[in-house]
C-alpha cells in the first residue's frame, strides 16, 4: 500500500483527543515527544506484529510530529512504514501506536527549519543528509492511533 500525500487542511484539527474520527496529540505529548532527542519507531508487519525498534530524529512543527529517513526511500524502516502505514513509537517517556502519512510538500520548508533548529549542533556531516532531496522526500507525519 502506498501512502498518498495528505493535506493538513483535509484533517480535522483539535487539541488532544479525537475529533471527527481523527486522533490528535495532546499538548503534553507534543512537548515530550517533540523535545526528545530521538524517538524509536517499530513499524508494523502485515500480520500486525512489529519490526525491531529503530532510533530516528523527530521534529515538531505546530501541532504535528515529523520524521525522515536518513537513507530516503531506501531506508528499511521507511519502506516498512509506508507499506503498512502504522507502527509504534516511544520517546519522552511515552509509547504510542501511530499511523504515518506523507504530508503535502508545503510543510517541507517548515520541517527543514525544525531539523536545522533542533539538530544543527551535530554539524553538517549529520544534518545535511537529513536536508538532502532524498530525505526530504521521505518525510512522514506521525498521528496517534486510538
Amino acid at each position: 500500500m502506498s501512502l498518498p500525500p495528505t493535506s493538513a487542511t483535509s484533517r480535522a484539527h483539535g487539541r488532544g483527543g479525537c475529533i471527527g474520527g481523527v486522533t490528535h496529540w495532546t499538548p503534553d505529548q507534543l512537548d515530550r515527544i517533540g523535545s526528545a532527542e530521538e524517538l524509536e519507531i517499530a513499524t508494523a508487519r502485515s500480520d500486525g506484529s512489529l519490526h525491531h525498534w529503530v532510533s530516528i530524529w523527530v521534529v515538531r512543527v505546530d501541532d504535528d510530529l515529523y520524521v525522515r529517513s536518513y537513507r530516503g526511500a531506501d531506508g528499511a524502516w521507511y519502506r516498512q512504514a509506508t507499506q503498512h502505514a502504522q507502527g509504534r513509537i516511544r520517546a519522552g517517556g511515552l509509547e504510542r501506536d501511530v499511523t504515518v502519512d506523507r504530508p503535502d510538500d508545503t510543510v517541507r520548508p517548515a520541517v527543514d527549519d525544525a531539523y536545522r533548529a533542533k539538530y544543527a549542533r551535530y554539524g553538517a556531516a549529520y544534518l545535511q543528509p537529513m536536508l538532502a532531496p532524498g530525505a526530504t522526500a521521505a518525510t512522514l507525519r506521525l498521528t496517534p492511533r486510538t
